[in-house]
């Protein structure tokens, strides 16, 4: 029983399989790792985000982290990723 609508090239893919034509990859520990790496690459890349704040705010943010020797968007990026880490583990 098919629960969702296969993709052309699903369904070619398919058929490959049902008649026995995979050939097994020559180095497969190679692939995986090289698969991992490109996975563990996009996990920890960065992206540009946009945040309204009050003028208020963000002149104590910027005072705050100049007081710690940080760029205030490093401070910032930190403070997230701290609240990010701990909200995973509650």
């Amino acid at each position: 029983m098919k629960y969702f609508e296969l993709t052309n090239e699903e369904k070619s893919i398919e058929k490959i399989y049902d008649k026995g034509k995979f050939t097994p990859v020559a180095d497969k520990e190679k692939l995986k790792e090289a698969y991992r790496e490109i996975a563990e690459n996009a996990l920890n890349k960065t992206r540009n985000i946009n945040i309204r704040l009050s003028e208020k705010t963000l002149a104590k943010l910027k005072e705050k982290a100049a007081n710690q020797g940080l760029p205030y968007q490093t401070m910032v990026a930190s403070i997230l990723h701290q609240y990010t880490n701990e909200s995973a583990e509650d």
